[in-house]
C-alpha cells in the first residue's frame, strides 16, 4: 500500500510515498527511511527498495529531495549536500511524529550518493537505529577527487572560483548553471570505462529501465558545499548502532565503501553481490534481490528486537 506524504525540511515542502505493508493491522511499524541517487527522483530505485522492504514488513519512506522532483525549492535541481542530509532528518522527524510508527525502530538506507547523506546524518542523529548504504559514494569525492586535505588544491579553487561566479550569476537574477551527470547522447557512452558508474547511467536513466518525466538528469552542484562535505568522515560515530554497507564486485566505485566500512567501529558490516556493477543495484533483480533479503535481515534484526 502506498501513501502520499509530505513534510518540511527547511521551510521546504518534501514530496513523498510511504511504503506500507498491506497486511498491516493497525500496530506501530518499525520504518526505513530511504534516499535516492543524485539526480535520481523518489519513483526509481529508491521505490524498488522500498517496495520490496514493505512486503517484508517495514514501513518505508521515499521522497524527492529538496529542489528536486515534486519537492519544493529554487533553484531546480540544486544537490547540496548539507541539504540532503537534512531531508534524511526531516524525513526521521516526520515518521516519529505518526502514530503508526514506531519512533525507536527507526532505520536509514542510502543508495549512490545518498549513501553518503544518509551516513552523515545518522552520524548524529540518533534517533536513526540501522544504516545501510547500496553503492554509496561521497559526492565530494566524485567531484573534487578526494575530500578534506585529500584534495587537489588547484583543482578545489578552480572549482571554488566556479562557485562563486555561480553565485554571483544568481544573485543578478541570471539563473544556476546545470550539468548532467549522465551521457546526453549514447555514442558518449563508450568514452567510459566499461561498466563505470557514469557510462552505464545512460542505459538506466535515458532508457526504459529508470527513465522517469520528474528526473530530468541534471544538477545545480552547490560546489562550495561539496567542498566542505565529508561523507565518512566521522563514520565511527554511527557505532554502537549497526552499519550494512553493500556493494557490487564489480562496483568502479566500491573503493568508496570500503573505505566507509574501514573508517567505521563494530558493528559493521561490507556485503559484496558478486558480479554487479554501481547502476546494477539500482534494478536488476539478480542483484536487487540479494540485496533486499540482506537488507531484510538486517532491519528484522536490529529495528524488530
Amino acid at each position: 500500500m502506498k501513501i502520499r506524504v509530505s513534510f518540511p525540511s527547511s521551510n521546504l515542502k518534501i514530496a513523498g510515498v510511504l511504503f506500507v505493508p498491506d497486511t498491516y493491522t493497525g500496530e506501530p511499524l518499525p520504518a526505513v527511511v530511504v534516499g535516492h541517487p543524485a539526480g535520481g527522483v523518489k519513483e526509481q530505485t529508491a521505490s524498488i527498495y522500498a517496495e520490496h522492504l514493505s512486503r517484508a514488513g517495514f514501513a518505508a519512506l521515499v521522497f524527492d529531495a529538496a529542489y528536486q522532483g515534486e519537492s519544493e525549492g529554487e533553484p531546480r535541481y540544486l544537490e547540496d549536500p548539507f541539504q540532503r542530509a537534512e531531508d534524511v532528518r526531516a524525513a526521521v522527524s516526520f515518521l516519529s511524529a505518526r502514530s503508526d510508527i514506531d519512533p525507536e525502530r527507526i532505520g536509514g538506507l542510502g543508495i549512490c550518493a545518498s549513501g553518503g547523506y544518509v551516513s552523515f546524518a545518522a552520524q548524529t542523529d540518533r534517533r536513526i537505529k540501522a544504516v545501510a548504504t547500496v553503492s554509496a559514494v561521497d559526492i565530494s569525492v566524485l567531484v573534487f577527487g578526494g575530500s578534506g586535505d585529500d584534495q587537489n588544491p588547484e583543482l578545489r579553487d578552480e572549482l571554488l572560483r566556479q562557485a562563486g561566479a555561480q553565485r554571483n550569476a544568481e544573485a543578478r537574477g541570471l539563473g544556476s548553471t546545470s550539468v548532467s551527470p549522465v551521457p546526453a547522447l549514447a555514442s558518449d557512452v563508450p568514452n567510459f570505462p566499461p561498466r563505470s558508474m557514469f557510462g552505464e547511467a545512460y542505459e538506466y536513466y535515458r532508457g526504459p529501465r529508470g527513465n522517469h518525466p520528474n528526473s530530468r538528469n541534471w544538477m545545480v552542484p552547490r560546489l562550495d558545499a561539496f567542498a566542505q562535505f565529508a561523507a565518512f568522515a566521522h563514520q565511527h560515530w554511527i557505532s554502537p548502532r549497526p552499519l550494512l554497507m553493500i556493494v557490487g564486485s564489480d562496483a568502479d566505485t566500491r573503493g568508496l565503501s570500503d573505505a566507509a566500512v574501514a573508517r567505521a567501529a563494530e558493528p559493521k558490516e561490507l556485503f559484496e553481490i558478486d558480479g554487479a556493477s554501481h547502476i546494477d543495484m539500482y534494478d536488476q533483480p539478480e542483484y536487487v534481490l540479494p540485496a533486499v533479503a540482506k537488507l531484510t535481515d538486517f532491519f528484522g534484526k536490529h529495528l524488530n528486537a
